[in-house]
């Protein structure tokens, strides 16, 4: 037996210990000790990995065939929904049925992979809960298994083995045929990255959904169980609201999540609305996603837009980026005063109401919304709460390691900063890290990737430049050069309400490909991707004897630089940690203050 394994995945190796042999024995005493074993399959463009991917041929048809294997140590599990269970000494939140868990693996592997798209029938997914034994009152059974999702226990040994032997050739004969399955499957192009605009694009017209996986598919079912629970509900009938709260750092799947309630809401006819606090995404969302239709301003709103709503008028309100929802003590008083906190009013407008954030994304004061904050809220307001955690991100190629290497380099995690050579080092991690000894270095490099590599660009850089509205100069308006770094020039993006020709408006410069010439800022980066991401550090931000020291009078934002010295250190560390995280294949760091310059250089080796 040829057994292939990720180092990538550290964490994972006690687990290994327990489960791996456990699969290895089956296989041979089933004699399937010649197919090939995949251990830790890596799924493209995300964090998540296959506990065992079985390679070999069909007995029937000498093809190569795939089975999926998932693995779980848990002696028990309870089915909580249709596709959710409960295990006994497991965290708070439910977890996905090992079978449904499977099974969108599977799919995402098809989704990703076109040699395996042409000939699905050639994958099968399987979950092995080798220390439990089936009993009926898990009501594991309620759920409907398929070739993608089938479920064994302990006791069902004997028929994962009349399965396995009946997918993978037991001929010893067919050692050969295995092996060149496996590599076939090693070496198979992938398809290209979708970025979230093109997908929910597509979702919303009906045509592609997002295939989400583990908790992110939790969240979404946790959502669609409130509504059938608000549903069923008689009108005398006594009635809690439930809340769902699900928070995700960068990239972990937060707006896939909030498009496929939306368009699955849509087909069941809910009256289903998603908000945000950003002018530029939900402008994109109105353009892109909605195709600019009539419908497009009537599903994408801003949290402001309910304050003279009726309690319950929506089936669901989808708060997207929630950690903006603002805080009273930044309104002004004459609206405080008349008015409850906004996180308030939103949980009343709507039977079932979403909020997904990331704490760490709170950008400008006010922002300062958290689970602990809007649950507290949600249970003075006597509803029952659900939380999820997504784990992982899916922007940055999928890296296990990138979030943490920033979240390291900037402070947020313990441990220090980190090269990120010897961070990633053995793994199987494709995400470029570069930084520029210069911001024309930095625009060439861009260049190079996107030429040879392919996909879209851009720049964006801490707000430490005045920001002007365009010259206007024989009836044509042209943008100032007011981002300045020794000889290199260049516009921010077009402020709001102004046009240029031939420029995007600063919402659509992240997504429209006119958009690589001008700077970006926080206001116009934030809930956006793009495939290749150059950060320049600004001087509000330097390192000073390996520290990091803000200086908020080198900032040009006035919502975020008269702030307490503590609050604004913590805002643009923040900023800067959006920025560094809009990249889907790479990034590029330059500083324009020369000691944090050497800093980024020497960590991002």
């Amino acid at each position: 037996m040829n057994v292939a394994y990720s180092s990538s995945d550290r964490g994972e190796v006690g687990a290994w210990r327990k489960s791996v042999p456990v699969l290895l024995q089956l296989l041979c005493d089933a004699e399937l000790g010649h197919v090939q074993v995949l251990l830790e399959y890596h799924l493209p463009y995300s964090p998540r990995r296959v506990d065992a991917l079985l390679c070999g041929v069909h007995p029937d048809t000498g093809s190569p065939s795939y089975v999926l294997i998932e693995l779980k140590q848990w002696e028990n599990a309870t089915m909580v929904g249709p596709a959710l269970v409960k295990a006994v000494k497991r965290r708070d939140q439910p977890d996905l049925h090992p079978a449904e868990q499977v099974r969108r693996y599977c799919r995402y592997l098809l989704d990703f992979t076109p040699s395996l798209a042409r000939r699905p029938g050639s994958v099968k997914g399987a979950a092995y809960m080798h220390n439990a034994l089936r009993t009926p009152e898990w009501n594991l059974d309620e759920f409907d298994y398929d070739d993608f999702g089938q479920l064994y226990t302990q006791d069902q040994l004997g028929d994962l083995v009349t399965d396995l032997t009946a997918l993978l050739d037991p001929d010893p004969r067919s050692t050969g045929a295995a092996v060149a399955a496996a590599r076939e499957l090693v070496e198979a192009s992938q398809a290209p990255a979708r970025t979230l605009l093109k997908t929910a694009a597509e979702s919303f017209a009906g045509r592609r959904d997002f295939v989400l996986l583990d908790e992110q598919k939790v969240a979404y079912d946790l959502v669609l169980q409130a509504v059938e629970k608000a549903e069923r509900r008689q009108p005398s009938e006594q009635w809690q609201k439930t809340v769902v709260l699900v928070r995700g750092g960068p990239g972990s799947g937060k707006s896939a999540i909030a498009i496929s309630l939306l368009t699955a809401l849509a087909r069941r006819r809910k009256r289903a609305l998603h908000a945000t606090g950003s002018k530029a995404f939900t402008e994109t969302l109105r353009r892109y996603v909605a195709d600019g239709s009539d419908r497009a301003e009537g599903v994408f709103k801003y949290f402001n837009n309910f304050d003279n709503v009726a309690p319950n008028t929506l089936d669901v309100l989808i708060c997207d980026e929630a950690h903006r929802v603002r805080d009273n003590d930044h309104v002004p008083a004459r609206w405080r005063d008349r008015n409850p906190p906004q996180v308030a009013t939103l949980i009343d407008v709507a039977k079932v109401p979403v909020f997904l954030l990331d704490e760490n994304q709170a950008v400008r004061p006010g922002e300062a919304q958290t689970v602990q904050r809007i649950a507290e809220v949600a249970a003075a307001k006597g509803c029952r709460v659900e939380r999820v955690d997504l784990d992982g991100q899916f922007r940055c190629g999928g890296s296990p390691y990138y979030d943490e290497w920033v979240m390291r380099l900037l402070g947020f995690l313990e441990g220090g900063p980190i090269r990120w050579t010897d961070l990633a080092d053995g793994a199987e991690d494709e995400y470029v890290v570069d930084s520029a000894p210069s911001p024309d270095a930095l625009e060439r490099w861009l260049c190079r990737q996107a030429e040879n590599f392919g996909g879209t660009a851009r720049i964006a850089a801490g707000f430490c430049w005045d920001w002007h509205p365009p010259i206007r100069s024989n009836g044509k308006s042209t943008l100032v050069d007011d981002v300045v770094i020794g000889g290199w020039r260049r516009p921010w993006n077009v402020m709001q309400g102004h046009q240029v020709d031939g420029v995007p408006s600063a919402s659509y410069r992240a997504s429209d490909p006119a958009g690589f010439g001008q700077i970006g800022c926080i206001y116009t980066a934030q809930g956006f991707e793009y495939d290749w991401a150059g950060v320049i550090f600004g001087s509000d931000l330097v390192i000073r004897d390996g520290r990091w020291r803000a200086q908020p009078e080198k900032s040009r934002d006035k919502a975020v630089n008269r702030t307490p010295a503590a609050v604004f250190g913590r805002l643009v560390r923040n900023t800067y940690k959006v920025l560094m995280t809009r990249g889907m294949q790479g990034v590029c760091l330059y500083s324009v203050d020369p000691e944090t310059n050497d800093f980024l250089r020497e960590y991002s080796r």
